[in-house]
């Protein structure tokens, strides 16, 4: 009988633990301390901890750890460096936490065709580090230092996704592990093809409930000649907007385009002892030739000019570069230190590019009733952005004021076409808003979900 989720209860998995324990030794472990680990991402969501976590080595121990999980009826939740945002890896109904790390191997890169094989648990940066050579990089950039499994379960974007595109593009094939151990892989190295269903893009944001991502083919990108970061303030959080809007639909092949309003700018100046003026201010990036990069500047400067912006401060050298984009993707760490022993809820709507302003301002003038600090940043070049909240889970009424703003900068997002989670995923959190946002498609998506793991033991909970 298929676990319920509609059920909060735990099974005794000790039949199963024992024989796990004898296919992978000391590779499997029930101590609290490595399970509280395993418990929880970096978000609000209450901690859930797993009966045991297993640290396998390839791809068969995973179908055999898998098959053993079918056998006993034993929950299976993925986990790559726990760094999601909506509580994706929190053993809610106990079970087996896989934790991916030891699978790091890059498999192979393929220079001449642009391309890459790595395990799921290599990170981001391990992999670009290990490009560095070839002339090759891989530009989904989500901030932390996730690990590629995990960003193609979420269908991770980030800062270079204006350019670059998302975990949906950059994945070329996978191979995982379903619900029944079988081994699949869903695609070949191809740039293109029309064989069948798309398994890629199915798998790709599926968040472990269909199967476990365990090697990943990857688009790479040829590092660019020129590189130049620069920073402007504006005078008003609209016209901010409206750079970065005029910008995409001018076709400027900006970088990263990235807002940060006063109360982010205030945040970041604190933690990461940066001078910058307390205003609206974009972050921008341009890569290309020198003769592009410059001209890309030059019409994004004219811009800003029009609308309000200031000279731009350049960071031309690698340091300098890595200094301002650390920043950038340390903003949560920044807004958790202004209240300390707080917990992450990061809201990431997005929505058509043309309604942005719109729906940032409001969101702006609905932040100043709540009486809270609650900055806004965000991947504005397409049409994404997050107010990032620290709070406190065990304040109540705090929580059910974080969850009215919540709700209705969701409405206000999904009345504009737009969507509950530009990024971030579903996980736990945004369940409800997933049936709000694609009512129509939830049972389809149920009996995807019931075709592919009908035990219900692939991270049972999340999503659906």
């Amino acid at each position: 009988m298929p676990i319920n989720s509609e059920v909060s209860t735990k099974i005794n998995f000790r039949d199963a633990i024992a024989e796990l324990a004898l296919l992978l030794e000391d590779r499997l472990t029930t101590s609290k301390a490595i399970r509280d680990h395993h418990s929880q991402d970096e978000s609000f969501h209450p901690p859930s901890a797993p009966d045991a976590v297993a640290f396998p080595n390839d791809i068969e121990e995973v179908s055999q750890i898998v098959k053993v999980c079918a056998k006993h009826m034993m929950p299976v939740i993925p986990f790559g460096t726990g760094t999601a945002l909506e509580g994706g890896v929190n053993a809610i109904y106990g079970g087996l936490c896989i934790d991916m790390s030891a699978m790091n191997n890059i498999i192979r890169v393929n220079a001449q065709d642009m391309d890459c094989t790595v395990q799921a648990g290599v990170t981001r940066r391990e992999l670009n580090e290990y490009l560095r050579d070839t002339g090759l990089f891989f530009p989904v950039d989500p901030g932390a230092n996730a690990s590629i499994g995990g960003m193609v379960a979420t269908r991770a974007s980030g800062t270079n996704a204006v350019r670059y595109g998302t975990m949906r593009e950059a994945v070329l094939s996978l191979t995982v592990v379903t619900s029944d151990g079988s081994i699949v892989k869903t695609s070949t190295r191809a740039r293109k093809s029309a064989a069948g269903y798309d398994l890629t893009r199915l798998f790709v944001g599926s968040e472990g409930t269909l199967g476990v991502v365990c090697e990943v083919t990857l688009k790479l990108h040829a590092i660019p000649e020129s590189i130049a970061a620069a920073v402007c303030g504006f005078d008003s959080l609209q016209g901010a907007i409206d750079c970065v809007i005029e910008t995409i639909q001018m076709g400027i092949p900006i970088a990263r385009i990235e807002l940060l309003d006063e109360a982010a700018i205030k945040t970041i100046n604190d933690h990461s002892d940066l001078g910058y003026a307390h205003t609206p201010h974009l972050f921008l990036e341009f890569h290309g030739t020198d003769l592009s990069v410059k001209e890309q500047a030059a019409t994004v400067q004219e811009l800003a000019v029009e609308l309000g912006g200031n000279d731009f401060q350049w960071a031309l050298k690698t340091e300098e570069r890595t200094k301002l984009w650390r920043a950038r993707h340390d903003f949560a760490y920044a807004a958790l230190a202004q209240r300390p022993g707080s917990k992450i809820l990061s809201t990431d709507v997005c929505v058509p590019i043309s309604r942005l302003t719109e729906c940032i301002l409001q969101t702006k003038q609905d932040i100043a009733s709540t009486g809270m600090n609650m900055p806004i940043i965000g991947h504005v070049g397409d049409g994404n952005f997050h107010v990032a909240l620290s709070v406190f889970p065990e304040d109540p009424q705090e929580m059910q004021l974080v969850d009215d703003f919540n709700k209705r900068l969701i409405n206000r997002a999904l009345q504009m076409e737009g969507t509950c989670t530009g990024e971030h995923g579903i996980g736990l959190g945004k369940k409800e808003y997933l049936v709000q946002e694609l009512p129509q498609a939830i049972n389809l998506m149920k009996l995807i979900k019931t075709a592919l793991d009908p035990l219900n033991i692939m991270n049972p909970g999340k999503v659906l």
